[in-house]
């Protein structure tokens, strides 16, 4: 067995370099978006230098006006947006800091009273031989572990949050120049919470490994075993962040839509509409904060699943430190990769026509595929021995170098495809989605009865896709390749959610140009950013639930092995009853979050009405609505709704481990991981197509759309209809499940230990 090329020094100093490079390179974008100034210019606009324009000033002719009015408006109404995202999310984390703090408390509790609470060291779970570190100190770290994670996940989804809302007006300014200005301005913006979050995702995960070493010291089963906890603060932040930011922004736009567009016959972020602001506050506190944590918790969990597998294989029990981090590795090239593949979204060709913002965007994820199979290739040779063995439910098998490159690959490539296959179900630019638009011609019914037939049928490629990754990396490297396969899906994470955020940005800047009144040329560039954007978020989705079905497997793997689980039976009662109810849990999930959107968004429009009702000279645009009473609307309900959804995935494993035990719990993890990702991939993709029908319809850029238009036409209705009815399916529940089947994996691998030595209490009575 030939050692690695790559040296333990190296491998310290890569890392976190590699890490701090991608957080100044966040830190330039942002100086680049700020440099579009949100003041008026009094003395007149300087000479335009500066090829993607961050060098103009703002107050240029067009179609020969000049008006500072425009700029303070703009100015205004993101003022407004970014205090209702922030003072949301205030009140979140108030909500969501006492949860930390009580699920701290039981992960020190229950794990410590494995052994009693005893200080004594106790023989390794896997090398009976060998002294291992007090299961107090496994709670400890564990639980502090899982604080780092939580917070790093809030801290992830705030930046976000902040980046976008400082974005959005800059965005819809510099679209008066052009579209090829305001694509730079929303993707620059992107980047800068793309790299923000993988960057420090990485560093903290990196510093803690090495905080931690320094009590473990040889003890690299229990450190790692330890980690995990990193994984777990992870997702169930992002669990509360998707479903409450989730309900907020849905609650909001189901409330402006139905009453705004269908029954007052308005435009899209009238200013005229009550609930404007609300809708546009809910697209940050959701789609940016709350994707923000959700992808953080994805690579969080993989990373801890292929670290916990290396501890006990060759690179844990030989302390190869360079070989252990791989995962690492793998990371912090996609950092570099993700950089050189923004770069030619933002620097090396510039966008001068709407056509060419998709394929902009497709050939984002093109390039960062192609040149991250290089970059993966690089590290798995010089990172890793030629052979060492993998860690295989009581066996260690023997896996070469060239093996692990084909399972991080395998993962990369199935994230492509299920990227475009995402596409091609959810932009207008192709057949499915034109279909549904087509079906508008008679009424809402048919539109909603395609939409759905439309998603169940997405579901096949990308399950596919999904079960030939698994196929190849267990076949490879067991449950360890299933963990790198995973990591290669979100090796580009920075491209990913650049992509991924540039979509709100986009949202948000056309409701904007609306609300100020700005001319139908620019809400044309606007709308085409959007249009744009509404399919990547649909492809970011894909790529969430394809990652999250690979992590919570590998999850499920490190969980089976800790909990000492010979073989997980189908035929025993005690899995098959646990199999039927992990089946039925993303049901009762969804049930949940979209009773709660109902429920808010009937308050919404009862709110809206009213304010149309008895405001006089409202819609004759002579009053101002009253947009506060609308953003606390949304603000109570999704803080209220988001708790019971929490509480069930958050309590179903404690519960199970607990009274049923941990084979009773492998066969619920394994039920919901093979529902959760179906019933999220067509929510997704349904309410995705949905909304771009409706776009296509409202854009009339081709013959056919022209023949459903216009708006306001019967047709138009239709698609509206299904747009709403869409909304929650993409923006909550679906989004939202991919966390589910996640986090009940890293929270039974968590808590395996207690479960293996004191749970199935019913069935020892």
């Amino acid at each position: 067995m030939a050692p690695a090329l790559l040296s333990t020094l190296a491998t310290e100093i890569i890392i976190p370099v590699c890490a701090v490079i991608g957080i100044i390179f966040s830190l330039v974008q942002w100086f680049l978006v700020s440099r579009v100034k949100l003041t008026p210019d009094r003395n007149g606009p300087p000479s335009n230098n500066g090829k993607n324009g961050y060098d103009d000033y703002l107050i240029e002719e067009e179609e020969g006006v000049n008006d500072h009015n425009v700029v303070i408006k703009c100015a205004e109404i993101q003022n407004a947006i970014s205090e209702g995202a922030t003072s949301f999310l205030f009140t979140e984390y108030q909500y969501v800091g006492i949860f930390m703090v009580v699920f701290a408390v039981l992960i020190f509790l229950f794990l410590g009273s494995v052994e009693g609470f005893s200080t004594k060291s106790q023989k390794c779970t896997y090398d009976v031989t060998m002294m291992c570190k007090p299961a107090l100190a496994t709670a400890a770290f564990s639980t502090i572990a899982f604080l780092l994670g939580a917070i790093t996940s809030i801290i992830s989804g705030f930046l976000g949050m902040k980046i976008a809302t400082y974005a959005n007006a800059r965005t819809t300014l510099e679209a008066r120049k052009g579209v090829g200005k305001a694509f730079v301005t929303a993707f620059r913006s992107g980047a800068v919470m793309g790299f923000l979050l993988a960057a420090n995702g990485l560093l903290v995960l990196y510093i803690a490994i090495n905080v931690f070493k320094l009590y473990y010291g040889d003890d690299w089963e229990g450190l790692f075993e330890a980690i995990t906890g990193y994984g777990l603060g992870g997702s169930s932040m992002a669990l509360f962040g998707r479903v409450g930011g989730g309900i907020y922004t849905k609650a909001a736009d189901v409330g402006a839509d139905l009453v705004g567009k269908v029954e007052r016959n308005i435009p899209e972020d009238d200013p005229r509409n009550p609930a404007v602001i609300a809708d546009n506050v809910g697209d940050n506190v959701g789609d940016i904060a709350g994707m923000g944590s959700d992808l953080f918790g994805s690579y969080a969990e993989s990373s801890c699943a292929a670290l916990v597998v290396a501890s006990i294989s060759s690179f844990g029990i030989e302390h190869n430190f360079t070989a252990m981090c791989y995962p690492l590795l793998v990371s912090s090239i996609g950092i570099l990769v993700c950089l050189i593949t923004t770069l030619f979204a933002t620097d090396f060709f510039e966008i001068k026509v709407v056509d060419e913002i998709q394929s902009a965007l497709k050939k984002q994820l093109i390039i960062s595929t192609v040149l991250m199979t290089i970059g993966i290739a690089i590290v798995s040779f010089i990172a890793l021995p030629t052979s060492f063995t993998i860690f295989n439910f009581g066996v260690q098998k023997v896996v070469y170098n060239w093996q692990l490159f084909l399972c991080v690959c395998v993962g990369l490539w199935a994230g492509l495809i299920i990227g475009f296959v995402t596409e091609y179900y959810t932009s207008n630019a192709y057949s499915p989605v034109q279909d549904v638009a087509d079906s508008c011609r008679t009424g809402a019914a048919t539109n909603v009865i395609f939409g759905l037939a439309l998603g169940y049928k997405s579901v096949i490629i990308p399950i596919f896709a999904i079960a030939i990754s698994i196929f190849v990396s267990f076949s490879f490297a067991a449950m360890y390749g299933i963990a790198v396969a995973a990591l290669g899906m979100l090796s580009t994470i920075a491209t990913g959610l650049a992509i991924d955020a540039y979509g709100p940005i986009s949202d948000n800047a056309g409701g904007i140009a609306e609300m100020a009144g700005m001319s139908h040329r620019i809400r044309e560039r606007t709308d085409a950013l959007d249009a744009a954007g509404n399919t990547t978020a649909a492809i970011g989705k894909g790529f969430a639930i394809g990652s999250a079905a690979l992590v919570s497997l590998a999850l499920f793997g490190a969980f089976v092995s800790r909990a000492g689980i010979e073989k997980v039976d189908v035929l025993t009662p005690k899995v098959f009853i646990g199999l039927i109810v992990g089946a039925m849990l993303p049901y009762w999930f969804s049930a949940m979050t979209m009773k709660s959107v109902g429920s808010a968004a009937l308050k919404m429009v009862e709110e809206v009405r009213r304010q149309f009702n008895t405001i006089p000279g409202l819609m004759e645009g002579l009053a101002k609505p009253d947009y506060t009473t609308c953003v606390k609307i949304s603000t109570d309900a999704s803080i209220k709704e988001m708790i019971p959804p929490g509480a069930l995935v958050m309590l179903t494993p404690l519960i199970v481990g607990t009274f049923f035990g941990v084979e009773t719990l492998s066969g619920v993890l394994a039920g919901a991981l093979v529902s959760g990702v179906q019933v999220a991939i067509s929510a997704s993709n349904t309410g995705g197509a949905w909304d771009n029908a409706k776009k296509y319809i409202d854009a009339g850029a081709s013959e056919h759309a022209r023949t459903l238009g216009p708006k306001g036409s019967e047709p138009h209705k239709a698609a509206v209809i299904g747009d709403t009815i869409g909304d929650p399916l993409k923006d909550t529940s679906g989004p939202s499940l991919n966390i589910l089947i996640k986090l009940m994996a890293v929270e039974s691998l968590v808590f395996a230990p207690f479960f293996a030595a004191h749970g199935g209490l019913l069935f020892k009575l």
